[in-house]
């Protein structure tokens, strides 16, 4: 009986050849071999569309090497491309409309924009969401700062917490703002006090050459002066079925408007920190449960409205009063935050349920035994 293949699609993050997270590839091939699936590493790159053949990476368990190897296509693709400014991100492009026709684990979702928008439509998660503008010019600044005394301004395609600005009208200084955040380069710009005038002039040039989102902030500030969200995973498993992974919270670092781990921040144990944010375990409780049931709708919701989804991450803001609010959504989610948070068998899972779902999807719509039932 042959062994289902699943091609892991990824991208190279320079000339070089580089993979981003070929740790975590390694692992997933060596987990699929012992669950009796094969799985390989490729990039639009290593594509031959004339034979039909992908110049493969292979890890081989035995000698703990990478190899190269020429394969057929697999039965079933692994999307982890995440978005580039770059020639590599524009053959991807063309990869995934030539060859549509496969059978993909996981559809690309839209921006930042579209998806607020999406779910805007509907009443279930308009409570979790917070008040959104698109930026086109100085009026978008002065409608949010009314509505709202902190704001964020974000690229409604960034990641990592790049490209980020937060804003706050400052209570004792008339007509002043504080102003802080990070570059794309995630370089941290300190905080600084500057006139309307100014705020209007920076913000403009901040959103030069790019689509950028002015989001109203949700109180996040730690005693310690720190910013804090929660990550939250939610993928299907075995049974082709929606479930929670896990909940991991993050701190950011010493002067960082975000909580990224990239940008130096480090994950707690979910419950923990929000216990101590809001006081007491039952709150906290409480919170988690409000937060799956909203992540297990927004995973239904979402692949109703883009198609095909196996993950999907959600950063969470939660708020003194345990209000939960959707901050983004993430279809190609890391999953270090659970290993770095101390949830060893949370980490475990959350790499091996794309494999179990795979397996499923092989059997319950691609192998020759699913089609005779089918036919029956």
């Amino acid at each position: 009986m042959s062994v289902p293949v699943l091609g892991i699609l990824t991208l190279y993050l320079n000339s070089a050849k580089q993979l981003e997270e070929k740790g975590i590839y390694r692992k997933m091939i060596t987990q699929g071999k012992r669950i009796g699936l094969d799985v390989f590493v490729f990039t639009p790159m290593d594509v031959d569309s004339g034979k039909q053949r992908i110049h493969a990476l292979v890890f081989n368990p035995e000698t703990g090497n990478w190899e190269r190897k020429w394969r057929t296509f697999p039965d079933m693709i692994y999307d982890r491309c995440r978005i580039q400014r770059s020639e590599r991100f524009q053959q991807l492009l063309r990869f995934r409309s030539r060859y549509s026709h496969l059978t993909f684990l996981n559809r690309p979702l839209r921006n930042k924009w579209t998806i607020h928008q999406t779910f805007s439509q509907k009443g279930r998660f308009r409570p979790h969401m917070p008040v959104t503008l698109l930026y086109h010019s100085s009026s978008d600044l002065h409608q949010m700062l009314k509505a709202s005394s902190v704001i964020y301004i974000k690229p409604i395609n960034g990641t990592g917490g790049r490209g980020i600005l937060r804003i706050e009208r400052l209570k004792e200084t008339r007509g002043m703002f504080d102003i802080q955040g990070r570059r794309q380069n995630r370089r941290i710009i300190q905080p600084r006090q500057v006139s309307l005038p100014r705020l209007e002039s920076i913000v403009r040039q901040w959103c030069i050459g790019g689509r950028f989102l002015i989001q109203q902030g949700i109180p996040l500030r730690l005693p310690s002066g720190r910013f804090h969200d929660y990550r939250m995973l939610v993928q299907k498993n075995s049974e082709g079925k929606w479930e929670l992974t896990g909940i991991a919270g993050r701190v950011g670092a010493a002067k960082s408007v975000t909580s990224n781990l990239h940008g130096g921040g480090h994950a707690v144990r979910a419950e923990t920190l929000l216990k101590e944010w809001l006081g007491s375990g039952e709150k906290a409780a409480k919170a988690m449960s409000t937060a799956e049931r909203l992540g297990l709708d927004a995973a239904v919701f979402l692949e109703d409205s883009f198609g095909t989804l196996c993950e999907l991450a959600l950063d969470l803001a939660i708020d003194r009063e345990g209000k939960v609010y959707v901050l983004e959504v993430n279809p190609k989610p890391a999953r270090e935050v659970f290993s770095r948070a101390g949830e060893k068998d949370t980490y475990r899972k959350a790499l091996q349920q794309p494999l179990e779902y795979a397996l499923w999807v092989y059997r319950t719509k691609l192998s020759p035994s699913s089609s005779k039932k089918t036919e029956e």
